[in-house]
């Protein structure tokens, strides 16, 4: 499985980048858009040609829903309330008639109240990681987990896909023996306008598709949600959620 952090889907050359790869499907793959909605409050008012990009990804393949907490260039959150700028931003996708299916929490943050809005919302959530993001500081807050699950947080069963690679890590992978049976690897559309970034994603992808069957996280989810193995909440949260208290 592949998804993309659409975070610049206003950028006319990063779309018809992640446009023209995802149409291409490398390697058989169906490419998830998880879409970054706009941000009126940092001049991103364009909701038409946004509404219009998001209708084309979700004809090619699952469509999923991507904040930054703080502001399209910085992911995650230092001020307000996560869980509420989740709520807030599926509410304003629901009434201009998008409908995602899945969720990423921008610098993979989560926490419990995010994880509560995501489950409420019948998100699958890919915030989960198999491995720590290597830059994020050692209290950081974060998710752990090595496959599909349903994650039960009070009383509530959030679906979720962890992300097991990024490009980089996917290409390493893909020389070795020994891939794991689940993967779902990630890229950024910011990637895609640098040529040899595009390179090794694209060959990454293609080599995936030989090497695995191919599947796509819509197409996974209803499994996990019937017979995935159930994991409590407290024992896959990593770190320490944002205190943002005034």
């Amino acid at each position: 499985m592949v998804s993309c952090h659409v975070e610049r889907p206003l950028d006319d050359r990063v779309w018809a980048a992640f446009s023209n790869l995802q149409e291409s499907r490398p390697g058989g793959l169906a490419i998830a858009a998880l879409m970054r909605p706009p941000d009126a409050g940092a001049g991103e008012r364009d909701e038409e040609r946004w509404l219009a990009r998001a209708r084309e990804a979700a004809d090619r393949g699952p469509f999923g829903h991507h904040t930054h907490f703080t502001s399209p260039t910085h992911a995650r959150p230092t001020t307000g309330d996560p869980a509420e700028r989740v709520r807030r931003e599926a509410e304003w996708l629901h009434e201009r008639g998008a409908r995602p299916t899945l969720f990423c929490g921008g610098g993979w943050y989560t926490d419990r109240s995010v994880a509560l809005a995501c489950a409420e919302l019948g998100y699958v959530d890919c915030t989960p990681r198999a491995s720590r993001p290597p830059y994020l500081p050692d209290d950081a807050a974060w998710v752990e987990l090595d496959a599909p699950a349903r994650i039960e947080i009070d009383g509530r069963n959030l679906v979720a896909v962890p992300t097991t690679h990024g490009a980089g890590a996917l290409a390493r992978a893909a020389l070795l023996p020994g891939l794991p049976a689940r993967v779902h690897a990630y890229f950024h559309d910011t990637d895609l306008v640098a040529r040899p970034r595009r390179t090794v994603i694209v060959w990454a992808l293609r080599m995936l598709g030989l090497r695995s069957a191919a599947t796509d996280l819509d197409a996974l989810a209803p499994a996990v949600r019937e017979h995935g193995r159930v994991v409590a909440w407290d024992d896959l949260a990593r770190g320490e959620a944002a205190d943002l208290r005034a």
